[in-house]
């Protein structure tokens, strides 16, 4: 049964990547037609499809940015501190998880037409932010649960100032656990479409790119595109789960 619901999962995986060695016999690479290795040796032809991709890579870095770090100090408040209202925060920290995209985007196309506010590059990385700080702060969360803050009083009674107790103790340790949430942050900017299709004006990032070219043409460069994203997330992921665990046997 694991076997077939991992089979179920991986088969669109597996198709995207198969049919970036495709050679379609029309403008839609939607039917098998013959192994070709001509869309790896041109993943550029088309420059739209670049720069869609460049745009929703610098999206994607910048909220992740503004992201890690709000919802790194939102996790650190909620774990160290008890105040009046924190759980009040916690749950305002889930409410843009469950509310549905499509109301999320278009509340906040109204948000920004009633402020005046153009719609695009900054209006896609405010709203990335908006959602992405949620999974920041719950993934960081989820690390400092286990943290020795014995650890930061100890570095204090040896007369070590505030600010370097957090360069050199926490940050360190908490260090995997804000890697794995910018990442992850990386990836739902990248990968979000709903949000952005509100809030982009005349802007097209990747997922509005693939959505629009399958009216018009569909090339395999599309695919070589996703594959190259899937490889190098398999990468950031293998990286990033080696030094979690070299951290934890430092540990």
């Amino acid at each position: 049964m694991a076997a077939a619901v991992l089979l179920y999962l991986f088969v669109p995986i597996f198709v995207v990547v198969a049919f970036s060695f495709n050679a379609p016999a029309g403008k839609f690479n939607f039917v098998w037609h013959a192994f070709s290795l001509d869309a790896w040796a041109h993943p550029f032809r088309y420059g739209a499809l670049v720069d869609a991709m460049r745009l929703s890579v610098a999206v994607a870095a910048v909220a992740t940015a503004f992201a890690t770090v709000f919802g790194t100090l939102i996790a650190l408040a909620l774990t160290r501190y008890r105040f009046r209202g924190s759980g009040l925060v916690s749950g305002l920290l889930i409410l843009p998880l469950t509310v549905p995209e499509v109301v999320l985007g278009s509340s906040l196309l109204s948000l920004f037409l009633t402020l005046g506010t153009p719609t695009g590059f900054g209006t896609i990385v405010t709203a990335h932010v908006m959602f992405c700080t949620s999974y920041v702060a719950i993934t960081v969360r989820a690390r400092l649960r286990g943290f020795d803050w014995t650890l930061e009083e100890a570095a204090m009674d040896l007369g070590a100032p505030p600010l370097r107790v957090a360069m050199k103790i926490t940050l360190p340790l908490i260090a995997p656990g804000i890697v794995a949430a910018a990442l992850l942050s990386f990836a739902l900017s990248l990968d979000d479409f709903i949000i952005t299709l509100f809030n982009a004006g005349t802007q097209v990032t990747y997922p509005l790119y693939v959505y629009g070219a399958r009216r018009a043409a569909f090339p395999p460069q599309i695919n070589v595109v996703a594959t190259a994203i899937l490889v190098l997330s398999l990468a950031a992921l293998g990286a990033t789960v080696l030094w979690q665990q070299r951290s934890v046997r430092a540990e």
